[in-house]
């Protein structure tokens, strides 16, 4: 929610740079594919208008017009971060920068508009500091007003985020003290608002519901339903500890304006207020829908990324292949130069092999040094996942199981002995002859107790078929690694793992609802699956952000 109002400030700015495009400039007809993208962008074709920025800028780069380039590439990061592709954005944005020229007043209107997008960008990779110093330049560039006072809430807003309140508070009261908002009312209900709750955070005996409800009145009137949204997220923080009931009413007022104006990610943070404010069962139903909407939205902007990333290669390959067409007519024109770099490609080559050679003898010595290492490495990961895991395995099985099989658990132990004795021994954790879905499904369910409650989805034998058994045991060391470490240090009570198939790819979704990540470290573990996700190509993704939830996500390929 603390980012609804960027995407709106974003449309604004944009409004304001095409009247002062309309007043400043003339886009001139020398490269239609600039005026057909900001078509495309107005239809809400935006991959179309991201292809044809992207062709624009190279006939930009042709025609020398480095402004031209500029504008393309500002407006490329913006559909960048609408879209969710952060990195790219940030990467586009800063390329952007050296096609603009800072001492020209005409360019001022879109470096400003380029480092707004670069701060809020950096805010939502939680690179504060570098957000603040491009905040500050968007606003000395600004030449517009409107631009100028929503560039200085966003500050406001960035300070907030690193608890600097005092500073954020300032600012907004300066905005409201100079009445430079008549002219944008979203604006003005925005920054008191803000103004309201960033003195709450700063001392949480103030009371700043009558400057909610004037906030909220102003919304309710001019049917601001961005707005709306914002207000019952704030009230929804603000009555939570003092008044539950209250903070659950307006978590549900604010899930219900969060889908009626079709925002995923305000829905998501609604949703986290009421899973911790409803009753258990209503809990359990609304942590469903917020896993199911929170894969969604994930899929959503991997899919934008890939997408982009993908006009990007064809638009390069097509170009790569036009010149190189253009190369070969060249070559065919000038058969006496083509002999010279035929024996200047011998004599290249005749270097390349020495310094080929003489590179080789030194990652044979290298790749030695590195064998020793890795050998280490495996002694280590053994020691860990074969005793102290199984140990703690049966730890737990004692523990949670009402009847204790003994002969098992002497087994077990005898077991875990043996290994430790000989740990160059292969002892295999599963058998390769027996179900495997059926091994996992008892070593993840070991796990459960009348305290613990795991529940794991998607976990058959048609979801293993084609995995080679390799790989089958560095994700069943992986799994155990992970319960193991949420049994010894999350104190949860729900755990969700859910298995899922997209050819050519499996995903492994962990959720559980414990003290998160942060809060312990144990680094030996996380190292140990982290090398073996890697191991099969994988990719195994922490989100360390959430407070009451630990959600991590395993992708490898078939």
């Amino acid at each position: 929610m603390k980012y609804v109002y960027s995407i709106l400030s974003i449309c604004f700015i944009i409004a304001c740079s095409k009247q002062a495009n309309n007043k400043n400039e003339v886009r001139k007809s020398s490269n239609p594919l600039y005026e057909k993208a900001f078509d495309y962008k107005d239809n809400g074709k935006i991959d179309s208008a991201f292809l044809y920025f992207y062709k624009a800028k190279d006939i930009f780069l042709q025609q020398k017009d480095s402004f031209g380039t500029g504008k393309c590439l500002a407006n490329i990061a913006i559909i960048q971060e609408t879209k969710g592709d952060y990195f790219g954005s940030q990467e586009t944005g800063l390329s952007a920068l050296k096609y603009f020229i800072e001492k020209d007043s005409l360019q001022h209107n879109y470096l400003s508009i380029n480092y707004n997008v670069l701060s809020l960008v950096s805010s939502k990779l939680k690179n504060y500091n570098q957000a603040t110093g491009f905040y500050k330049k968007a606003i000395a560039f600004a030449n517009d007003r409107n631009n100028k006072i929503i560039y200085e809430n966003n500050l406001a807003i960035n300070y907030k985020e690193q608890k600097q309140y005092q500073k954020a508070i300032l600012i907004f009261e300066n905005l409201v003290k100079n009445n430079q908002t008549d002219s944008v009312i979203y604006v003005k209900s925005k920054i008191i608002d803000n103004l309201a709750f960033t003195k709450w955070l700063q001392n949480i005996n103030y009371n700043p519901i009558p400057e909610f409800q004037k906030a909220l009145k102003i919304r309710l009137k001019e049917k601001d339903n961005w707005g709306l949204n914002s207000s019952f997220a704030h009230l929804s923080d603000y009555y939570k500890k003092t008044r539950p009931d209250s903070a659950l009413f307006y978590a549900r007022k604010m899930y219900d304006i969060a889908k009626n104006i079709d925002s995923p990610d305000d829905q998501i943070e609604a949703l986290e207020k009421l899973i911790s404010l409803e009753n258990p069962q209503n809990s359990k139903q609304y942590f469903q829908v917020y896993q199911s909407l929170n894969d969604s939205l994930q899929t959503a902007r991997n899919k934008a990324k890939n997408q982009f990333a993908l006009i990007r290669y064809e638009t390069e390959k097509n170009k790569a292949d036009f010149l190189k067409a253009k190369a070969e007519s060249t070559q065919k024109q000038n058969q006496i130069i083509k002999q010279y770099v035929v024996i200047a490609i011998i004599i290249l080559s005749l270097v390349l092999l020495i310094i080929t050679f003489r590179k080789r003898q030194k990652r044979l010595q290298q790749e030695k040094l590195l064998e020793v290492k890795n050998t280490e490495l495996k002694i280590s990961k053994k020691v860990h996942d074969k005793v102290a895991n199984r140990i703690y395995q049966l730890m737990s099985q004692v523990e949670n199981k009402d009847l204790i099989d003994k002969d098992a658990l002497l087994f077990g132990l005898e077991n875990a002995y043996e290994t430790s004795r000989d740990i160059s021994y292969d002892n295999k954790d599963i058998n390769e002859n027996q179900s495997f879905s059926e091994q996992l499904h008892k070593m993840l369910d070991s796990y459960s107790s009348d305290s613990v409650k795991v529940v794991f989805i998607g976990n058959n034998e048609k979801l293993w078929e084609g995995i080679s058994f390799q790989n089958k045991t560095e994700v069943y060391l992986v799994l155990q690694e992970l319960m193991t470490n949420m049994k010894k240090h999350s104190q949860a009570n729900i755990v969700s793992i859910k298995f899922s198939r997209e050819n050519p790819v499996i995903n492994i979704s962990y959720t559980d609802n414990g003290i998160g990540i942060k809060k312990f470290s144990p680094k030996n573990g996380l190292q140990n699956m982290e090398n073996r996700i890697n191991a099969i190509n994988g990719t195994i993704i922490f989100d360390t952000e959430n407070n009451n939830l630990l959600k991590i996500n395993i992708t490898f390929p078939v």
